[in-house]
């Protein structure tokens, strides 16, 4: 077992697989419009980037074009309507939680996800008290990549940043980790975007598959 007092994790690709119901809300707002989603990987690889990637990724606009907000808000009214119908654990995270909760090593969460967007999720799926601490931009004045959230997570738990993992599908998860003290792994299960590279992240480790990681931190299958 590797020596760490507390396992951190960002939200979406990393610890939850939410794409299918961002796929579904996407699908929901075209069909109000007449459109068809032809590519759902393009949804799953904008996640990353939150609702502003997906609305840029699938109508090819940007945020200045003048309908750019009414398609976000619409998109995230019908997210929130279908918010926890397909989410789930990535394969093998159950376990890792599981083993957390055996040898009294205490999980969290620290998202770029708005509060309003992960309660639900961690309610619908009966997570929201077993998390430790979960932080979102709500309660930050800078989100990650700053360490920010990292260090109050750390507070919250009262532990120190040398002591914690933290585990992120994105660059800006490895960098805020890296800036706050913690070790870090890079979640390649993730929503990793097309010709990236995640070995140049500099994590600790690099995984590619989710249900390796209890093996990794636990020495357990």
């Amino acid at each position: 077992m590797l020596d760490f007092k507390a396992l951190l994790f960002d939200l979406d690709g990393t610890l939850l697989d939410t794409a299918p119901d961002f796929i579904t809300a996407v699908e929901k707002q075209l069909q109000i419009r007449g459109g068809q989603l032809l590519d759902g990987n393009l949804v799953r690889t904008s996640v990353t980037h939150g609702s502003v990637g997906i609305i840029e990724s699938v109508y090819g606009i940007k945020q200045d074009n003048p309908q750019f907000e009414s398609l976000k808000e619409e998109f995230l009214e019908l997210y929130l309507g279908n918010i926890a119908e397909k989410t789930q654990l990535f394969d093998g995270l159950k376990s890792v939680l599981d083993s957390c909760e055996k040898h009294s090593i205490p999980w969290g969460i620290i998202t770029n996800k708005p509060l309003k967007y992960t309660q639900p999720v961690l309610e619908a799926l009966s997570m929201d008290q077993q998390s430790a601490t979960t932080i979102c931009p709500d309660h930050v004045t800078h989100p990650k990549p700053d360490p920010e959230g990292l260090l109050l997570a750390c507070s919250e738990i009262n532990l120190a940043p040398a002591d914690c993992i933290y585990v992120g599908d994105h660059i800006r998860d490895i960098q805020a980790g890296k800036s706050a003290g913690m070790r870090t792994l890079a979640a390649g299960w993730g929503y990793i975007e097309e010709n990236e590279n995640i070995s140049e992240w500099q994590a600790d480790w690099v995984l590619t598959d989710s249900k390796d990681l209890n093996a990794l931190l636990f020495n357990e299958s």
